[in-house]
């Protein structure tokens, strides 16, 4: 069995890999939105200026983690246009090949295996090698925390020393999306050994892995920031009074005229998002739906990032194909993820079809409404999860830390604001509940 799941590793590895490629190479173009941005920082890396923006002074307006990865990989083969693409390119097919192994331990080997080929072809995910973005590689960091939390003590010395490595990795996924270090509560329910100690281990050794970064900016830039300055910024989004739900740009007539370095900028606009929160909560938190509207009801960023890099090739009617396709994709994953986590039905207890015929009621509703409204569904994860905690704490921790990242996720985009991007960090991890509901047989094979 080991050899053959290290053989299927490899398959869904090389799966993964070939369409990513294509699109890599075929749909690869100069880096648009924030990908100029994270392009830029690359560059300054890899030719040894250290991490600068724009202007070509030190910056961490962006976190550094992603440009840091591109950096070594300019350094290696040259900033070209096909080296971040390529980058991106393995890095979805290592996602999926994780999504299988840590699949094992939440479920049985031929849904592990689903799981890893719906994560391979995926569309969004595989259109994303394409784009200059962060959610793949902080996807891959937190799916790899959570596999090497749970693996067997003894095993080997990943499944020895599990939940040191996993601080590492959260630190690293920290780096690159600074929200990550809040899915660290989750890792005292993953493995056998559990117990709170292990979440405090973990999340000590993972500001250990972000300190130096932190002590960087404390000396560089006009004061300290713990990984990156827009944190004051989005707030201030998600709060202002031109405030929708979804990323506004702000201007200097809306406040914060007059700065003179990138953190002193930052906390201006945390200070004003505060104040504005404060003169007018109950507007704040009805922007809380669309918020999460627009974070889970769709997912359109992929093929928008490509055509507005090539516009050309994407006429409005094969945009609108496109982003259909990759929102009925993800809204079906969302509705199996679901499904996935409910007690199996039986005949003999009609009462237990209740909770499944409450999902289907909520997919129905969801999926008639205009625009489609699914967000619901995505917040029911967490609240399965927690319904039935002790059943799940049982099976190692995959799917406690599964609905953690979920559950935190939409809690920093109710605060901030949405966009629909933001949720293809969990998609990996939706991947591996959505296998679950095939089949009556939910037992983890590793555990």
């Amino acid at each position: 069995m080991i050899s053959t799941s290290r053989s299927f590793t490899v398959a869904v590895f090389f799966a993964a890999l070939l369409p990513r490629l294509y699109v890599a190479i075929a749909w690869a173009r100069e880096p648009v939105w924030d990908g100029h941005y994270y392009h830029i920082g690359a560059r300054s890396i890899a030719a040894g200026l250290g991490y600068v923006g724009t202007s070509g002074g030190a910056w961490c307006h962006y976190p550094v983690g992603y440009s840091a990865l591109l950096g070594f990989a300019y350094a290696i083969a040259g900033a070209g246009l096909y080296v971040g693409t390529v980058f991106n390119a393995l890095t979805g097919a290592f996602l999926a090949a994780l999504v299988y192994r840590l699949a094992r331990y939440a479920t049985s080997e031929w849904r592990a295996r689903a799981a890893g080929l719906v994560c391979a072809f995926y569309p969004g995910l595989v259109i994303y090698a394409a784009a200059l973005m962060t959610e793949p590689v902080a996807a891959l960091a937190l799916v790899a925390a959570a596999l090497a939390a749970v693996a067997r003590p003894g095993r080997s010395r990943v499944g020895r020393s599990g939940v040191v490595l996993a601080g590492v990795l959260l630190g690293l996924g920290t780096l690159v999306r600074p929200q990550s270090i809040l899915c660290a509560p989750a890792l005292a329910f993953c493995g056998r050994e559990r117990g709170w100690r292990r979440f405090a281990v973990a999340t000590g050794i993972a500001l250990v892995v972000v300190a130096p970064w932190t002590i960087r900016n404390c000396i560089v830039m006009d004061g300290c920031a713990f990984v990156s300055t827009n944190g004051g910024w989005n707030l201030a989004i998600g709060s202002f009074p031109r405030a929708t739900g979804r990323f506004a740009m702000l201007r200097g007539s809306d406040g914060c005229r007059v700065v003179t370095g990138q953190v002193q900028q930052d906390r201006c606009w945390f200070e004003h998002g505060v104040s504005w929160i404060a003169d007018d909560p109950r507007r704040w938190l009805g922007l809380v739906p669309d918020k999460l509207g627009f974070t889970f009801d769709h997912e359109s960023f992929p093929v928008g990032y490509v055509a507005e890099a090539d516009r050309d090739r994407w006429s409005p009617e094969r945009r609108t194909l496109g982003r259909g396709v990759l929102s009925w994709s993800h809204r079906a994953l969302l509705a199996l993820a679901v499904i996935g986590l409910l007690p199996k039905p039986s005949r003999k207890r009609p009462l237990s079809l209740l909770p499944l015929l409450f999902v289907f009621v909520m997919v129905w509703i969801g999926a008639m409404t205009e625009p489609a409204v699914f967000w619901p569904v995505a917040l029911a994860i967490p609240v399965i999860v927690a319904l039935r905690f002790r059943h799940f704490m049982q099976e190692g921790g995959v799917v406690i830390f599964a609905a953690v990242s979920v559950l935190t996720l939409a809690l920093t985009h109710a605060v901030f604001f949405g966009e629909d991007r933001y949720h293809l960090v969990v998609t990996p991890f939706l991947c591996v509940l959505a296998a679950r509901a095939f089949g009556n047989e939910r037992r983890a094979l590793e555990v």
